[in-house]
């Protein structure tokens, strides 16, 4: 037998109290969960395009702007509070300066001390040409009032304005025109709600302009490591082509070395089988790894890597593109190993590419150097002869970025960077061991 359900469980909750019981929820956590909490005004920053141009000492000052405002606003509360009033000076003047003094320190606690200062202010006034605020009490809920709305959040500000015409409509309703000379709830509830909603615009606008700059970051670095690993995938790529030929002829090699040999003693036969069992354990071991990086449709090129002995071909190319560049060689020119020969390649070819797109029209130098222990290079491009008539590159850093991997790949050195002439210059060393060098 089913067991009945209670009936305020099975009776569902209509979109009317689920949003009042969200709005009454909202109340509770702006205007009364902790409302005299501690909350301190912070020092204002001063990196702005502004603040960022004052010396230091008055940097200093500046960072204390927001607290001179209130302090300013409270003198001013100060002043309309103790002129014209039939009331003891003495006691409306902190009734209506120490609200104002209190949203350093405590915002929401200060506009319940405004709230209900209001009508002892009103009482002690002694004149009733203002009802219900008083000219210093008027003063002192308004500036509260913008002072909180910018410290806290627009939903906050919305509850203060609503309370605010809560209060004034039922003094009001309850001591109406009658028996004053006139009431100024209207004025407080526009001149707040222009307020208000200006601090509503300004804080919806901080909110967008901090969002798109997070967003901006999150793409630049988004960017950055896509690019990265862009590079990086090419790199694998052509390591993969590279290592695979070499380690494949190892194998082979191993294997055919002992058929070349008449009656081959079995430690040799031994030792050519271990070669080739450990080179075609680490050429599945490499295509295990590596293999990973090709996409579906990725074919291999046809054509052999390109290695230093393309170079003239490509500085013929960027002649024909409109950059003068010209070649320099020194030591004696040698086969180095496939890796260094492609990488030195792809880094000239960019480096070339940057000088055309950043600097149309200079003249670039490429000079080569063969010394003891490894590969030099330096690509250097003189200022371009209009640099108002250039455009901003929209790339960002990339081919500098891919330049690096490489170098670092094979554990080189390398800087970037203008030069005093107002160019750019790329200086790489690449290392080959010696054993590497021998067996070129």
């Amino acid at each position: 037998m089913p067991t009945p359900q209670p009936e305020d469980e099975a009776k569902p909750r209509s979109p009317e109290f689920r949003l009042a019981a969200d709005a009454l929820h909202g109340l509770r956590q702006d205007l009364f969960h902790n409302a005299f909490a501690y909350r301190p005004l912070h020092r204002m920053r001063v990196d702005g395009p502004l603040t960022r141009r004052l010396p230091d000492r008055m940097r200093e000052y500046a960072a204390w702007t927001p607290h001179a405002v209130i302090a300013a606003a409270a003198l001013l509360t100060m002043a309309i509070a103790g002129v014209d009033n039939n009331g003891p000076a003495l006691l409306l003047v902190p009734l209506c300066v120490i609200p104002v003094l209190l949203t350093m320190m405590r915002p929401v606690g200060a506009f319940w001390l405004s709230m209900a200062a209001t009508p002892v202010v009103s009482l002690l006034g002694g004149s009733w040409g203002d009802w219900p605020w008083m000219p210093g009490a008027f003063a002192c809920h308004l500036t509260v009032l913008t002072v909180v709305a910018v410290r806290t959040r627009p939903r906050t500000a919305a509850w203060m304005w609503a309370l605010t015409a809560v209060y004034g409509l039922v003094l009001e309703a309850g001591f109406g025109a009658d028996y004053y000379y006139g009431t100024n709830t209207a004025p407080m509830l526009v001149f707040s709600a222009m307020i208000l909603l200006c601090v509503a615009v300004w804080h919806i606008r901080r909110e967008a302009k901090q969002e798109v700059t997070a967003q901006r970051t999150e793409t630049a670095q988004e960017r950055s490591r896509r690019t990265l690993l862009e590079e990086r995938t090419t790199i694998a790529r052509e390591l993969h082509d590279v290592v695979a030929h070499h380690m494949s002829v190892v194998a082979i090699q191993a294997e055919a070395a002992p058929y070349r040999v008449e009656n081959p003693p079995p430690e040799l036969e031994r030792a050519f089988a271990t070669i080739r069992e450990n080179a075609v354990a680490a050429l599945t071991e490499l295509r295990r790894v590596l293999g990973v990086v090709r996409a579906e449709d990725y074919e291999a090129p046809d054509a052999p890597q390109p290695t230093l002995g393309d170079l003239d071909a490509l500085l013929a190319n960027v002649r024909d593109a409109g950059l003068t560049v010209e070649k320099a060689v020194t030591g004696a020119a040698r086969e180095l190993p496939p890796g260094v020969e492609l990488s030195a390649y792809r880094i000239v070819q960019e480096a070339l590419s940057n000088s055309l797109r950043h600097a149309p029209g200079a003249s670039a130098r490429v000079e080569i150097g063969y010394v003891l222990g490894g590969l030099g290079l330096r690509i250097v491009n003189g200022p371009p002869p209009a640099p108002a008539l250039i455009k901003p590159s929209p790339g960002a850093g990339h081919g500098i970025t891919g330049m690096r991997e490489r170098v670092s790949m094979l554990n080189g050195e390398m800087t970037a960077g203008r030069t005093d002439d107002g160019g750019y210059e790329v200086t790489v060393f690449l290392p080959v061991t010696t054993t590497a060098e021998d067996g070129s």
